[in-house]
């Protein structure tokens, strides 16, 4: 009689096995999840030569930004879905207590008519680029290399989203108080003809029609995110504060920590790319011709806003203070 040899199952998935230890819920529901990545002639498992393929080999496989397993990326705050929505409910209740306590004091009857104004050329237009990045990260997210890569800007878009949302409540309650500045009617006059708006609509726009994957996630994470929170959030919430408009100071606060967070997977990012020679250099020459147009879309929306001497300077610095701690 022959021995029947009977096999143990494995304790994990293969892909995790040779971690020999428990994997944790992020890396259960966030690694090795793409599945366009196992045939690089077909990506999506259809006809090689069908537009969508033709599209992935280009822009995600045949970029000049490598790395021998972009899988092996991990956001360093192992972010899921699920803990993302426990953490983001805790901060939209607190943005929409500050909402609320605010609206009870009567807070805008006590704001200058002339920083109303303020708000409805500098403020309220925000959610148009605000729903830029969320376009942005999405499509970043979409031809990522690695599902933890897709996550980490999938989140970001989310956020995006809710930094929109925030600006829509907002100016809705200021057309309220305000009904002769033009809230919620002339925020899309203001984004595509007034000159402080005009470097960071064509930064965006360049941004979103940067289809290679690698030129779009530098572009985005490195310029164009770091630009936009130094000047329409951190600058802008300074200068409400020395408007009387702590409320607008506090929301830019809670949409930077945000921020950090997005900085911290960019940083992630950057490193591994780092590993491997020639990125540096490519990195390098992409941020060079991303941050001209940044430095000027800084300068033209920060030197339009109020007792805010220095603001651009200030948000330049910040911008270049983020790629040097990043090695770039």
């Amino acid at each position: 009689m022959s021995d029947i040899q009977i096999l143990k199952p494995q304790k994990t998935w293969s892909h995790l096995a040779a971690r020999r230890r428990k994997p944790s819920e992020y890396e259960i529901v966030s690694t090795n999840l793409h599945y366009n990545d196992r045939d690089a002639a077909s990506p999506y498992e259809l006809d090689p030569g069908m537009f969508m393929n033709e599209w992935y080999k280009k822009h995600t496989f045949d970029t000049a930004l490598k790395h021998a397993d972009w899988n092996a990326f991990r956001d360093p705050d192992e972010v899921v879905y699920r803990t993302y929505n426990l953490m983001q409910d805790g901060q939209e209740t607190y943005v929409f207590g500050l909402f609320n306590q605010f609206n009870e004091r009567e807070h805008d009857k006590a704001l200058d008519p002339r920083w109303a104004g303020s708000l409805g050329r500098l403020y309220a237009p925000a959610r148009f680029l605000f729903h830029a990045l969320q376009m942005a990260s999405a499509y970043v997210g979409q031809v990522s290399p690695a599902s933890t890569l897709t996550n980490c800007n999938y989140f970001q878009m989310a956020d995006s989203l809710r930094w929109l949302s925030h600006t829509a409540y907002r100016t809705r309650e200021l057309a309220l108080a305000f009904p002769d500045q033009g809230f919620g009617r002339d925020e899309r006059r203001y984004w595509e003809q007034d000159p402080v708006w005009q470097g960071f609509r064509e930064l965006v726009e360049k941004a979103l029609t940067t289809w290679d994957w690698g030129e779009a996630i530098v572009a985005l994470s490195l310029v164009v995110k770091p630009a936009v929170e130094e000047a329409v959030l951190r600058q802008l919430g300074a200068s409400a504060r020395h408007n009387g408009d702590t409320l607008l100071g506090l929301l830019t606060d809670a949409q930077l920590i945000d921020a950090d967070r997005h900085r911290r997977w960019t940083a992630a990012f950057v490193a591994m790319a780092l590993e491997t020679t020639g990125n540096l250099e490519l990195m390098m020459a992409w941020i060079a011709c991303w941050a001209p147009l940044a430095d000027r879309a800084i300068e033209a929306y920060c030197g339009a806003l109020p007792d805010a001497p220095g603001a651009a300077d200030a948000a330049r610095a910040a911008t270049r203070d983020i790629r040097r701690g990043l090695g770039l």
